[in-house]
């Protein structure tokens, strides 16, 4: 049964054994298909209480795309859990398996924050291209300067080509324009090598204008009270 597979994650597309496991929190929701994008047939997820629904799929694995179904609306709604939207927030999630990339930086143990040299870092400006790759090429530099620990800025996806960390809409996905989850993950690598430690700084307290697919799940993520808004 579903409820015996072992998950690491409460929501989201977990890739286990021989599949795929889909879950989502939808207590707004009486119905939730999951559509594979190489498939127009609707998979229906079952619903667990409490506003959860899941489904295991087997035979699928990592780059899987895939969407939502909502009861009856036929738009193809991205996971709110989204480890990674390849078309930007509007499109299809992709299936992510954190567990493929294959990290060499054993021999790092970590630092204390005592001491440390904090370098702020944004990612999409702090080079020319704006990637992970381009920016790992120049972490050498900083280590130069006397640089120990870097602080990169969100990178939560957004909508459009440009952002400054406060308007993300996915906040489990690094934005595509930066470069894909492994290359987050080798230039995390890669800094460890070189003796730097990374920190994200990251927003959990608004959402930017568009993409922001949330309250088609539930609304309780956003309040309408004036005293809950920020100034």
């Amino acid at each position: 049964m579903q409820t015996e597979l072992k998950r690491r994650m409460a929501v989201g597309a977990e890739v286990l054994e021989n599949g795929v496991h889909f879950r989502v929190w939808a207590p707004k929701r009486k119905q939730v298909n999951l559509k594979l994008s190489e498939s127009s047939d609707l998979i229906p997820l079952e619903e667990e209480g409490n506003g959860y629904f899941s489904v295991f799929c087997k035979g699928i694995g990592d780059g899987t795309r895939y969407s939502f179904r909502l009861d009856d609306d036929d738009y193809d709604y991205p996971d709110p859990a989204s480890r990674f939207q390849p078309d930007g927030v509007h499109g299809a999630s992709q299936v992510v398996d954190p567990e493929s990339y294959r990290w060499n930086d054993r021999d790092w143990r970590g630092v204390e924050l005592q001491g440390q040299v904090i370098y702020e870092m944004h990612i999409g400006c702090f080079t020319d291209a704006g990637t992970w790759k381009s920016a790992e090429s120049k972490l050498p530099f900083l280590v130069e300067t006397g640089i120990t620990m870097l602080e990169v800025m969100p990178v939560a996806d957004f909508d459009g080509q440009f952002g400054w960390g406060y308007d993300g809409v996915k906040w489990y996905a690094p934005t595509r324009l930066y470069g894909s989850p492994d290359d987050f993950r080798h230039f995390i690598d890669t800094a460890h090598q070189l003796g730097l430690a990374v920190i994200l700084d990251v927003v959990y307290n608004h959402f930017g204008p568009t993409g922001n697919y949330t309250g088609a799940f539930s609304p309780h993520f956003v309040s309408h009270r004036p005293s809950d808004r920020m100034g």
